[in-house]
């Protein structure tokens, strides 16, 4: 049986992770892993996340499994900061949330959905767009497209080419969407884009698709949700995916959600019901550890405050990350111009080199970053900013 599969190509990210691991140069630095890292290089436990996970550890009396919804605290809590506590669609309930392993886990359980409720939908994508979102859509059995994105050569989202590209979708079609901090390119819609996309959707009666996986990292909580609320106050159905890894640190505990908005609260309800047995043919039951730790974070005003204070700082450290980075690259007198970067947002950006001058990058002064030259701004601290200038000035000479 298993002689009929067929090799596949390597995964790109995973790759350059490999090489790095094997590479022995003590000043190494790694560009490309798609984590957040403080100032040391270490993916931190939040000290809210410490202090929930004890309180939940010392409370709890049983493992027995949680609903297929999942953690009705988590669900709620979630559905509150994305929508906001009194936004009409919850208020009207006509809002159904299940909690899944991960975003990828709410990616799937989205697309399988989606797949029976409308077989013949086709989903558009950015271009670029995260890597994985096409296996996670194309295994739940729908056909993808895209729409254009990124301007390589401009360093900027190409909003007219985007929306002729749309024009052309029929109604029914789903628009995947990057809420805030788009990954790979780092750039974000401006609140006037997400205005006219919402317009274009209800004139052409097409579904928005958000996937919010980093609220909270590009400007703020309720200023990374500005789409996806307005998707919901204009639209009678849109679909949020959501994920922990990033905001709360959780990457491990794979904690996320898909979120469904319907026309009424009956269809809501059957929604509900028809997701719910979708993910009981996936996975059956969510785990229940990470989502009970988002829940006591969210639901305790004392915790909840910490966090906050702890994604702000996040935030501004990769915000300021991005500054640093140009200012430095300035200096160097460079041949190109990467102001860009600092108006990004999240943990990616392109820096728009070639991939010879990357694979240079690797080689000569192991500096590590994905081939099409997306680096991952948290990578950078005060104690490599002036290496990793100084290598991209040397290639680029």
């Amino acid at each position: 049986m298993f002689e009929t599969l067929k090799p596949l190509p390597p995964d790109a990210i995973l790759g350059i992770m490999t090489l790095f691991r094997a590479d022995q140069h003590a000043g190494k630095i790694d560009l490309s892993v798609g984590v957040y890292q403080d100032e040391q290089g270490r993916t931190p436990v939040l000290a809210s996340v410490k202090r929930a996970e004890k309180a939940i550890i010392d409370a709890q009396d049983s493992k027995t499994y949680v609903a297929i919804a999942g953690n009705a605290g988590f669900n709620r809590g979630v559905e509150e900061l994305v929508y906001g506590a009194n936004h009409p669609a919850l208020r009207a309930g006509r809002v159904a949330t299940v909690q899944t392993p991960g975003g990828s886990g709410g990616l799937s359980v989205a697309g399988h959905l989606l797949a029976r409720a409308n077989p013949s939908a086709r989903v558009y994508l950015s271009e670029p767009t995260w890597p994985n979102h096409f296996p996670l859509l194309k295994l739940a059995g729908l056909t993808l497209d895209a729409y254009p994105y990124y301007d390589l050569k401009k360093h900027r989202v190409d909003f007219d080419a985007m929306k002729a590209k749309l024009e052309t979708a029929k109604a029914g079609d789903l628009v995947l969407l990057h809420g805030c901090c788009h990954n790979p390119c780092g750039a974000d819609l401006t609140k006037e884009q997400w205005q006219d996309l919402a317009a274009l959707c209800e004139r052409r009666g097409l579904v928005p698709f958000v996937d919010l996986a980093y609220q909270g990292l590009a400007e703020g909580l309720a200023e990374d949700a500005y789409g996806a609320r307005l998707m919901t106050e204009r639209l009678p159905e849109v679909v949020v995916v959501t994920s922990c890894s990033k905001n709360l640190g959780l990457y491990r505990e794979r904690v996320g959600s898909a979120s469904f908005v319907s026309a009424t609260r009956e269809q809501s309800q059957l929604v509900l019901a028809n997701v719910s047995n979708v993910a009981r043919g996936l996975y059956s039951m969510p785990p229940d550890h990470g989502a009970a730790i988002v829940a006591k974070v969210l639901h305790d005003s004392e915790l909840r405050a910490l966090w906050v204070k702890e994604l702000e700082e996040m935030r501004n450290r990769l915000n300021g990350l991005r500054k640093l980075l140009v200012d430095e690259l300035a200096t160097r007198k460079t041949q190109m111009d990467f102001s860009f970067i600092a108006n990004e947002r999240g943990m990616f950006s392109f820096l728009g080199i070639s991939k010879e001058q990357v694979i240079r990058l690797r080689e000569e002064f192991h500096v590590y970053m994905i081939e099409s030259s997306r680096i991952n701004v948290a990578g950078i601290n005060r104690a490599n900013v002036d290496y990793v200038a100084d290598s991209i000035a040397a290639v680029l000479k």
